[in-house]
């Protein structure tokens, strides 16, 4: 495939991407089936690599350096010019070392292996014996056997003398299919140390259950106010749970006993192991709030809700919180209490991600959940053409993983360093409840390996988004996908990967009884959410995965997370915002390709063919318990032929469609500010408010104009134009009189020719009706 331009063209002011194909989707035929059998399960979407172990599992009889102290032993693996060493012991002669070592066999090019057990203690010479073995009388396994038998080895000093002291190892070739491989050391990372190590392995992760607490705020009483004499008191609620602050509005009762029956959520997530802190406050200034009452609620301790009967309501005590003088805190009891009815709601779907994006759509409760319907597989391959992301040493470097996210697990491969075409060859899997969602790859680049600070943030490759609607059942797809990324200078094409991807359905009835089912759980529809509330919860949760994912180990950084459930892509953009325009214009072009089609026939400008549409409609017209069976089975037809031509490749990250290869540099650059703007030019702001304002108009003009048309339909029988109504009800009369007087296929006939009569009988000025509606009134003569 040929490299794009990725020079944007300054002079047009728009981004120069290339050559359409350079993004286009590309189907491959790789060598699968080299991957690892497990008990039933066979992981064959990946290329089998080969890979040399080495497993150094413990020593005996190690001399110390003298009498008082025994040996701090470490054991060196050296093969050629990569080495790599296990963990020291301090005074330990017999220590346990339980560590494997791999490296990939087309990177061997030494002919012996050297395993050498040093003393740290010592000073100088530090070696306490070797072992070497002929790398071509290594033996080869191959799962599902059981692993290598390790065996004693004695060790020889320099000049090939025996030595006190014998070391346990065990050799053999095998594949990333073997156990050993996710936790074994690569000799070729040797670079790498501390905690750079851990964050090059591939790991599997479970984002946290989360959770919905519903607080219903109904009322309190017996307030004590702060000022007795105040008339009418502003008293609102504040909720705390962890960083995130909610309150109520205002009560509308300006008194000691407010109401307000109001609901705040927050999302949690298991175990629940925070509070939810409460507090009833009255506004007395424009930045002063009166706090009248706290109350502290555990989240453990609350009612889990799985349908829609409501929890049960409770009065809670509130306890006033003051400062003396000196500083101390006191708490005192007071007769004021709040009337709550609280829950852990685990009947919806939580939102952690954009629901069109959406890759679990099951409620949180397990109670609730439903048998799999399928399993879906992914193999992860390699990448090629990866562009340098940092500079190493005076040259540009890659050091390329990739994170995997489906439902609640999500997958991370080990990272291949220093490579601009890495070949990783895992296969992950997992369980799938609804066939309408999507699965999300995305490729990184490591910026947490030895030398680079752990502030640095991880540089974002590309992304690829799989629906599995769109996947045929057991077949498995093998596709190379362009990785995109869109960067205040343009859209940029950073290489590609090749994944292998299959759905297998279990059961195709139980699939094809999901497309009746509601898409989200029933709680979304017997209790809805608002929109604010949905924003609200959407936030928290991907806050509350992005903190626990980044807390485990190797860590899955926050911007990792957040770019994998595309947070921030709700922003204003006018890039998106002419993407959904072009959307909605594509969708529009077929009624309007058929209306086109209608008005050749009408204007006679092919004559056969207008003829064959009269007959078949005088056909229809005598005939009309046909129409409907006309109807079902040209659409039959139409599908049937589009079968041949259906989508054979499932859909990827359109440039065209997103309008990222016309996006101007400046709308790119308001598309990446930050939320509020850190623009500090106002010549900018102000260029980029006033396109705001010219786009939002015509939408408010388009709006505008469909109200009218609405408005005026309805003004019909109104009486607001009373002469207009009047002429309106006399038609509907005469009409009633005809229709009632004509057979109605005549009356078919008649309006059917009269649409369709030849373009010479026909007054291209507006018709009779068109006129009467558009001299209607609507309500835009009270706007002001």
């Amino acid at each position: 495939m040929a490299n794009q331009s990725r020079n944007p063209d300054r002079n047009a002011g728009n981004v120069n991407t290339g050559h359409e194909e350079d993004f286009d989707l590309r189907e491959t035929r790789p060598s699968l089936g080299g991957g690892r059998v497990s008990g039933n399960d066979t992981y064959d979407l990946v290329e089998q690599m080969e890979y040399l172990f080495v497993r150094v599992v413990k020593a005996t009889g190690l001399p110390a350096k003298d009498a008082n102290s025994g040996p701090d032993p470490f054991v060196e693996v050296k093969l050629g010019g990569f080495k790599s060493v296990t963990r020291h012991f301090e005074n330990v002669p017999n220590p346990m070392w339980n560590q494997v070592f791999s490296i990939l066999k087309d990177r061997v090019q030494a002919p012996v292996i050297e395993i050498s057990v040093k003393d740290k203690a010592r000073n100088g010479d530090d070696l306490i014996g070797t072992v070497v073995f002929d790398v071509v009388d290594v033996p080869r396994r191959v799962p599902p056997d059981s692993p290598l038998a390790p065996e004693w080895y004695r060790l020889e000093n320099r000049r090939g003398e025996r030595v006190a002291g014998e070391v346990m190892l065990a050799f053999w070739v095998g594949s990333q299919a073997d156990e050993a491989f996710p936790e074994a050391w690569h000799l070729d990372v040797s670079a790498v140390s501390g905690d750079g190590v851990a964050s090059i392995r591939s790991k599997v992760y479970l984002s946290p259950r989360l959770w919905y607490v519903r607080v219903n705020v109904i009322e309190a009483q017996e307030l004590q106010l702060g000022d007795k004499n105040r008339q009418q008191p502003e008293i609102f609620v504040r909720v705390v749970h962890s960083n995130m602050i909610l309150r109520t509005k205002i009560s509308q009762s300006k008194n000691a006993n407010p109401l307000w029956n109001e609901d705040l959520m927050f999302a949690v997530a298991e175990p629940f192991n925070e509070q939810l802190v409460l507090s009833v406050e009255d506004k007395v200034g424009p930045n002063k709030d009166d706090v009248l009452g706290k109350c502290t609620i555990p989240i453990q301790g609350l009612e889990k809700r799985l349908d829609f009967k409501p929890p049960v309501s409770r009065w809670y005590n509130l306890e006033k919180h003051t400062v003396s003088q000196n500083g101390q805190r006191a708490v005192s009891r007071t007769n004021s209490k709040v009337h709550l009815r609280i829950s852990l709601d685990g009947g919806y779907h939580v939102l952690d991600e954009l629901t069109h994006y959406s890759s679990d759509l099951r409620p949180t409760a397990r109670q609730l959940w439903k048998p799999a319907i399928g399993v879906l597989e992914l193999g992860i391959l390699n990448a090629q053409n990866l562009i340098p992301m940092k500079a190493k040493d005076g040259r540009g470097v890659t050091d390329a993983y990739c994170v995997a996210k489906y439902g609640q697990k999500w997958i991370r491969t080990r990272t291949i360093l220093n490579s601009f075409n890495p070949k990783w060859n895992e296969q992950y899997t997992w369980e799938v409840f609804d066939p309408c969602t999507v699965i999300t790859i995305g490729v990184f680049d490591n910026c947490q390996l030895q030398g680079v600070h752990g502030s640095a943030k991880d540089s974002r490759i590309g992304k690829v988004r799989i629906r599995l609607s769109t996947l045929e059942t057991d077949r498995v797809y093998t596709h190379s996908y362009p990785l995109i990324v869109l960067s205040p200078s343009g859209v940029k094409k950073m290489g590609e990967i090749q994944l292998a991807v299959r759905f297998s359905c279990a059961s195709l009835f139980n699939m094809l009884l999901m497309y009746s089912q509601p898409l989200l759980p029933n709680l979304h529809y017997l209790n809805p959410l608002s929109c604010h509330q949905i924003d609200i919860l959407r936030h928290q949760a991907t806050q509350i995965v992005s903190t626990r994912l980044s807390r485990a180990e190797p860590p899955l950084r926050k911007e990792v997370v957040e770019y994998m459930l595309d947070v921030g892509s709700n922003m204003w953009s006018v890039r998106r915002s002419k993407a959904n325009h072009y959307r909605i214009a594509g969708i529009f072009a077929a009624i309007l390709k058929l209306s086109k089609c209608f008005d050749h026939i009408c204007s006679w400008k092919r004559p056969f063919l207008t003829v064959i549409v009269h007959f078949l409609f005088l056909i229809l017209v005598c005939f009309p318990r046909y129409i409907m069976s006309t109807i079902f089975i040209y659409l039959f037809m139409l599908g049937t032929m589009k079968y041949r031509r259906r989508p054979r490749n499932p859909p990827h990250m359109d440039v065209r469609l997103s309008q990222a290869d016309t996006a101007q540099i400046d709308e790119l650059d308001e598309e990446f500010d930050t939320f509020p703007t850190s623009q500090k030019q106002n010549d900018v702001l102000k260029l980029r408010y006033d396109r705001l304002r010219a786009i939002a108009s015509r939408v408010q003009t388009v709006f505008g104009d469909l109200a009218t048309q609405v408005e005026r339909f309805y003004n019909l029988l109104s009486w607001r134009d009373p002469r207009a109504t009047a002429l309106f009800l006399i038609f509907c009369l005469v009409a009633s009189v005809v229709l009632f007087l004509t057979p109605p296929k005549t009356m078919v006939i008649v309006i059917g020719f009269y649409t369709m009569r030849h373009p010479r009988f026909r007054d291209r000025l507006p018709s009779y009706p068109m006129n009467f509606l558009r001299r209607l009134p609507a309500r835009t003569d009270s706007l002001l």
